[in-house]
């Protein structure tokens, strides 16, 4: 069955993570979606909300009801946004007599990229091999588990023929980032991340896998600083080298 997929592909992905994107998009294709691009979309107003702006938040998000609610799905590659929608906009809108029920609509039909793939799409990945063998482990973002995921994620990769997965310590606990935390608590910030990539490094995985471009940013940086040897990535780009998908360009 063919799905009608409209891709939000987040600040942060468009900016710094663009082969997501791509990847995101030629998985779903795969799965015989048609996924549209929104030229016109922008931020979702995360940003703006989780700091106390919500007139502002309020704004941006009527642009992205605007913009994707002709669709009959929304697909984003992080949890944070997906979340936003999911469950700051019923905030934002739940009493408003014209913009509530456009925002229900949309919020019903706004999924994470492995969520849609576990719960929709039902995507089967065996049979599917990696080029190279690899050890990987798994940082269970803040929002996936707010949204409800727990284990599918790591489920896809157990599939996948030349993965080797190795369990991190503390999957419950906070990368640190917390969009805005990181700069209003810097020390508080380091304080957290630094235990997180300790529990990788202990881990010794060749990949570390995380689905939100915030968080990616803020591990992969201390991996740097710490000297810590672990390609941080996104469970689209392991997917899209097992099944052949260059992310280079569309």
């Amino acid at each position: 069955m063919s799905h009608n997929v409209a891709l939000f592909v987040t600040c942060l992905t468009d900016q710094f993570y663009p082969q997501v994107g791509v990847a995101v998009t030629k998985i779903l294709q795969k799965y015989d979606c048609q996924v549209s691009f929104p030229q016109d979309q922008t931020c979702c107003g995360q940003p703006f909300f989780n700091n106390g702006f919500h007139e502002e938040a309020a704004k941006l998000a009527k642009r992205f009801i605007e913009i994707f609610e002709s669709y009959d799905y929304i697909v984003t590659p992080s949890g944070s946004c997906c979340a936003m929608v999911r469950e700051q906009f019923h905030q934002l809108f739940h009493h408003d007599a014209e913009w509530g029920p456009r925002m229900e609509a949309v919020r019903a039909k706004t999924f994470e990229f492995v969520e849609f793939l576990d719960r929709v799409v039902k995507a089967d990945l065996k049979g599917l091999k990696l080029p190279e063998p690899g050890s990987f482990t798994y940082h269970y973002t803040c929002h996936q588990r707010g949204l409800g995921l727990k284990d599918e994620s790591v489920k896809l990769l157990q599939q996948i023929d030349g993965v080797t997965f190795v369990p991190l310590e503390k999957t419950d606990q906070c990368c640190g980032f917390g969009g805005t935390f990181a700069v209003k608590y810097p020390a508080i910030s380091e304080a957290i991340v630094d235990d997180k990539v300790r529990c990788i490094e202990n881990t010794h995985a060749g990949t570390t896998v995380c689905n939100d471009a915030g968080c990616t940013m803020n591990i992969s940086g201390m991996c740097h600083r710490k000297g810590v040897k672990t390609d941080v990535k996104h469970v689209a780009e392991i997917l899209a080298d097992a099944m052949g998908i260059d992310t280079a360009r569309l």
